[in-house]
Parts: structure tokens; sequence; C-alpha cells
């Protein structure tokens, strides 16, 4: 029996766990990474690598991380995260439009799927000092996510890159996909570009898992609309929509929020594409713990609304609202050490005064004299009677405010007092190719075109104006995997 070919398109997670799988049911397999090597991983490799995976304790958890010590488990309270909850915070923060087909798969499949991966070299470990602090002697891991790829996204792009090469899957870098070679049959391989030579690479199934279009400006403002020509992009400047346009290029089905992507709150001088030696850290995603201001010196969201995995990736959208498309995030010295890492690289818009007074005059762009009334009425309206507990929504809040902080308010009142600059990251775009179950992508008499699969970003149906933290990579290993399975064996 002949062997089957599988061409997979992108360079990322989802387009390696496709590669992988695809290898793993007999095909032989060639992946098209648009970027040079040095470059490559699409957006995965920008990512802090946390994974979003349904367990119901311990010992789920210990089939991706088997070596937690007993002196960890002895302090740590990993609680559960069942795929009931899962399913429950992908519907809610989708506003109950996600898919409820693919949400069943992606939820239910994300623990065998993260076992997978940890078999083909991919180590996990638990999110400290992220996703849990420690209070009162112990740890409580919150919101959901539990565990990350260890060395982040670029550490998760060498372990399937390395797997890759351990099974003789050829992968061409600077190699782009322009277009499909499809006929009324389906689809029989890609035309492609690589050091300057247009070819055809002819295919038994293609695999599409190259991103959404959120580094194409043109795209980016057709679709979202004004000003979104402004965002920075977080990741790689290589996911321009190539997957997608070629795929409606032969009448595949649109669907998912075209409108809507996962923005958040990004370093206001950083550049326009992401620096891979800076990776995820120009994000700041501390601010349930204080409070962001615009350039009208006022508040304009609640920060503490939820868990930050569940607001975060919203938020960009707001802050890009914003008069000049910015705002500043500001904390005292009382929440100094819950602030993340990422508040302490040396690439960072910051200010730092003894005094409110001396603050105001630091933030560039801010109404000083209006920013201190909104501190004045923010601080008067805190309810300091209720405990402050970073691992639970803990319901202090403020009362009486146009917008009231629903947990985590403390008054700012003591210094040093620190502001950080922030503008929107655009970090991948909503909307995509339909697909069902199989990860088959469908025409537009939703029907699947035959040889056509389809993974990751580029996907839509499955996220709606949010998404819950980390589920992004799940859900490319989740139809990475089923798809790769679907090329290989027709």
């Amino acid at each position: 029996m002949r062997q089957r070919h599988v061409v997979v398109v992108g360079g990322g997670n989802a387009a390696l766990c496709a590669a992988l799988s695809a290898r793993e049911h007999g095909a032989s397999v060639t992946v098209l990474e648009r970027a040079p090597e040095r470059l490559r991983g699409g957006n995965t490799a920008f990512t802090a690598g946390a994974m979003r995976v349904a367990y119901d304790g311990v010992d789920d958890l210990s089939t991706l991380v088997p070596d937690l010590s007993e002196d960890v488990l002895a302090i740590t309270d990993f609680g559960s995260y069942p795929t009931s909850a899962f399913l429950d915070d992908l519907a809610r923060v989708t506003e109950y439009r996600s898919d409820p087909e693919l949400a069943s798969i992606l939820v239910e499949r994300s623990l065998p799927t993260l076992q997978w991966m940890r078999g083909k070299g991919v180590r996990f470990v638990p999110i400290f000092g992220r996703q849990a602090f420690k209070v009162d002697g112990r740890f409580k891991f919150w919101g959901g996510l539990t565990v990350e790829v260890s060395g982040g996204g670029p550490g998760l792009v060498d372990a399937l890159t390395k797997a890759a090469n351990r099974e003789s899957i050829e992968i061409r870098y600077r190699a782009r996909a322009l277009e499909l070679l499809a006929d009324d049959d389906g689809v029989h391989g890609v035309r492609v570009r690589q050091d300057g030579r247009t070819t055809e690479l002819p295919a038994d199934a293609v695999v599409l898992a190259s991103g959404g279009f959120q580094a194409n400006t043109e795209m980016r403002t057709r679709y979202l609309g004004p000003p979104w020509d402004l965002a920075k992009v977080r990741g790689t400047q290589y996911d321009t929509g190539d997957g997608i346009t070629m795929a409606l290029a032969i009448r595949a089905s649109p669907t998912g929020n075209w409108s809507g992507a996962h923005a958040v709150g990004w370093e206001l001088n950083a550049p326009e594409f992401g620096d891979l030696s800076v990776g995820d850290n120009f994000q700041k995603h501390s601010y349930p713990w204080g409070v962001m201001v615009n350039a009208e010196g006022r508040r304009f969201l609640d920060e503490g609304a939820d868990f930050r995995n569940y607001t975060y990736a919203k938020y960009g959208r707001v802050i890009l609202a914003q008069p000049g498309q910015f705002a500043w995030q500001v904390f005292d010295n009382q929440v100094g050490h819950l602030l993340r890492d990422e508040y302490r690289i040396r690439q960072v818009t910051k200010v730092r005064a003894d005094s409110l007074e001396e603050l105001a005059g630091k933030l560039d762009g801010v109404d000083g004299k209006a920013f201190l009334r909104e501190m004045a009425e923010y601080n008067a309206a805190v309810d300091t009677e209720t405990r402050f507990d970073p691992n639970v929504k803990d319901g202090r809040a403020t009362h009486g405010l146009t917008v009231d902080k629903t947990n985590w308010a403390n008054r700012l009142d003591e210094p040093p007092f620190e502001a950080y600059a922030v503008t929107c990251g655009i970090t991948f775009t909503f909307g995509g190719l339909r697909i069902d179950g199989d990860a088959r992508v469908q025409d537009t008499d939703l029907t699947p075109i035959p040889g056509l699969y389809a993974a990751g970003e580029l996907v839509g149906g499955i996220f709606y104006f949010n998404y819950p933290g980390g589920t992004g990579l799940t859900n490319g290993s989740v139809f990475g995997r089923i798809a790769g399975a679907g090329a290989a064996t027709g």
C-alpha cells in the first residue's frame, strides 16, 4: 500500500502536533514554515506556555508532572478542574457562542492530548508564582490554569521540533505556501515559494495551521475595524492570514467572530511585532492588584471583575478604545511583591514616586488633576473591612463609583507608587475556517473539502469576544492531533 504524503502549512504548536500525529499514523510529512529557522514556531514561540487542561485531581496532574515531590504536595492545593468546569468557563467567557461540538472535543481531549505531548518529549511544570500565591503557608491554584510547558513557548517549539526530527519529518524553512492545488475532487497539494523559487508540492492531504491574520494590518482593519491598525502585534510577523485566504479561495466556509480578537495590555513602547528576545514579557497582567487610568485620569474598567485568566484577553480591546490608545497601570507598595516578572524587565515604560501628587506629574499624557481626584474618590470607596486575598475572588470591593472594582480593591496609600504604560497588543484573531469534529475544513455548502484539514488560530467558531487563559495552545494541540490523524488516514 502506498504511503500517504501530508503537507502541514505552519510551524507552531498546532502545525507540529499535526505533523507528529500524521507521522504516527503512517504518513510521510512535510512541514512548510514560512519563517527562517531562527524565527520558527509562529505565535507559539512568543507565549508563556500555559496550557489549560481538565483534571480531576493530583493523580491526573501527576501524569503530566510526575516529579511532584511530597514537600510540594504538602503545601499546595492543586484542587481539581473537571471537564464540566472547563466547559462552563469556555461557554461563559464566549457568551455561550462557542461551537458546542468543538468546545466539547477541546475540553474532553485536553488531558489525553497533553499526555500524548508528554510522550513526545514535552515537559510540564506547575505555574507557581503566576497562578498560585502563598497565603497562610499554602499555595492555592486559581482560575483553572495549573500547568505550563517547561521553557515556555520556545521550550514547546524546541520539544516538538526535536520530536519531529526524531521521527524523520521534513521541515522546510522560508517556505511560504501561496495557493492550494485543488479541483472538483478536493485538495492535492500546495504551491509554495522557497528561496525565491515557486514550485508545486503534491500531497494526499493538507493541514492548514498557519495562524490568524493579526499581523496583516489591512485584514485587521477590514475585519476588526479602526483603530485596530494601531494595535501592536504580540507575536510573529508571519501570521498574515495566508492559510485562511488560500482556503477561502477554494470556497471554504468562513465562521466565527471575525470582528473579534485576543488582545491584551501590552508595553506601550514595544515594537510593531513580537521580539523573541523578550517573548511574552511585554504583557502586563497584574492589573487586578492595582488600577488602570486613561489619558483623562479616569478608571475605565473593573480591574477585579474576575481572575486575570478570564479578563486579560478582552481588556486589550478596551485599552485600544481609550483616548490615545493607552493607559497607565498604577500600584502601591502593598502589592509590589505580587507583580509578575514581566514588570521587572528592562524594556518597560515605568515611573515611580513617593506620593500620588508626584506620580501625577510623571504620567505622560494623563490629566494629573483629574487623576488625583479619581484616586481620592477611589480610595474613599474601598471596603477595608473585607480581607484581601489574591488566591480567591475575595469580594473586597469599592462602592458607589461609576466603575466599581469588585475584587482585590486596596487603597492606593502606601508609597512608593509605581505606574506602567500599556497599549493594546493583539495575540490572534477569532474568525477563521469552519471545521467539523474531525478537523475537516467545510465548504460553503457545509460539506467537507476532501484532503483539507485545519487546526489552531485559523479555525473559527471556538472563541468569541474573549477566551479562558491557556486555551489557545490546548486548542491547537487537540485539533492539530486530530487533523494530522485524519490527513494521514484519509
